[in-house]
């Protein structure tokens, strides 16, 4: 395991990798298409937006969840007449959560003539991706990943709908707190998404007066997390932070509980999907809560839109689906009010947009294009089905 200080050093040799990999990809010749030759971009034609989402790995849950809820907007905005008299198309690629994946699929959809991104889930993929969208002048409206190192590169066209891994740490804090909880330890997976989380917790809970009983990072991928295991149930932290994803986090919660391990796990976002339930087993997960935004069962009034997107889908939504639909009619207001897809006209529309209507409330965007509140809940585990279903609202 590894200590923070090596934590931060090997989450650096990551940003370097990733940023020769942008360097080749250059080369490569992709970045040179122009979007209006394209058929993206010009005055005629659909106008393409793209996405890149898991649909290959260990997160492939997910990206049938995000392409069908932009996919059911796209399809509602193109019935109401599109946008400036023109259609939508929706051009899908799998990033699979991997830097490498990721760039080559950035590089494709710019080649195929997109002028705005509406994908992203995790941050460590969609890091590298960010270069090679803003030097093709595509703006990014990114429904899940959330790290905060996506924002801290002060690219103009990136903005986030997701709340950041501050304000989720924030809600975890919160929840520790509420729940009683003094003594806290955190794990992540080293990734930038589950690294950021997980710094931002330990800086909020110590300032919260939390005490870290401590602090640890596991290698995803691994079937044996023993060694965590046997810590956990020997240190007997009230409540143990998980920031990593799903595959992981349902192995450690049943070896951690078999170490003997009695107290409370709390799970990121990165984990709320029923595979957590399915890989961790019955009788592991009645302990298990989530930091998440509210799922679509979970908001009041959302009844039609479920039917619309079980008639598209086959399917009943899941995580990130509101995100990715939202994601879709934030471009398409922006470039509605921009007056087509310029991109200095439609980023300056989306930093204008005020009180604009998404499933997570009525959206303006912050100086660094976050959201201004995270929205984020407590969720637990039904174990009848595995899904997460709301725990707390954390108000009050």
């Amino acid at each position: 395991m590894l200590t923070r200080t090596q934590r931060y050093r090997r989450a650096l040799s990551v940003a370097a990798a990733a940023g020769a990999i942008i360097l080749m990809a250059g080369c490569s010749g992709g970045l040179g298409s122009d979007n209006g030759e394209a058929g993206g971009g010009g005055d005629e034609g659909p106008i393409k937006i793209g996405m890149l989402a898991p649909f290959s790995g260990s997160e492939s849950a997910f990206g049938d969840y995000m392409k069908n809820g932009a996919q059911l907007a796209v399809d509602e905005i193109n019935a109401d007449g599109g946008v400036n008299g023109r259609e939508l198309e929706l051009l899908v690629e799998d990033g699979a959560c991997d830097a490498t994946t990721a760039v080559a699929a950035a590089n494709k959809l710019v080649t195929a003539g997109i002028v705005a991104s509406v994908g992203g889930y995790c941050s460590g993929a969609t890091l590298p991706t960010l270069p090679i969208f803003d030097e093709a002048g595509i703006p990014m409206v990114i429904p899940a990943a959330n790290s905060n190192e996506l924002v801290s590169q002060g690219l103009p066209g990136v903005f986030l709908i997701n709340g950041t891994g501050t304000q989720q740490a924030e809600a975890a804090v919160t929840y520790a707190q509420k729940s009683g909880a003094a003594n806290v330890a955190v794990i992540d997976d080293a990734t930038s998404y589950s690294a950021d989380l997980a710094a931002s917790f330990v800086e909020q809970g110590e300032a919260a007066g939390l005490t870290m009983a401590f602090e640890a990072t596991v290698t995803p991928g691994e079937s044996d997390y023993s060694a965590v295991a046997t810590q956990l149930a020997k240190a007997q932290p009230d409540l143990v932070y998980w920031t990593g994803y799903y595959q992981e986090g349902g192995l450690i919660v049943r070896q951690a509980t078999d170490a003997g391990y009695t107290g409370a796990f709390l799970v990121g976002d990165g984990s709320v999907d029923a595979k957590f339930a399915e890989i961790a087993g019955s009788g592991y997960t009645e302990n298990v809560l989530g930091t998440f935004t509210q799922t679509p069962d979970m908001i009041e009034g959302a009844e039609n839109w479920i039917a619309d997107y079980e008639e598209l889908a086959g399917g009943q939504p899941g995580p990130y689906s509101t995100q990715s639909y939202d994601a879709v009619r934030v471009v398409a207001e922006a470039m509605s009010e921009a007056g087509g897809t310029d991109f200095d006209a439609v980023v300056a529309a989306l930093e204008g947009l005020k009180d604009f209507d998404t499933f997570a409330g009525p959206l303006t965007f912050t100086e660094d294009h976050t959201l201004s509140g995270g929205g984020f809940v407590i969720v637990g585990i039904d174990p009848a089905t595995g899904n997460f279903v709301l725990e707390d609202d954390l108000q009050g």
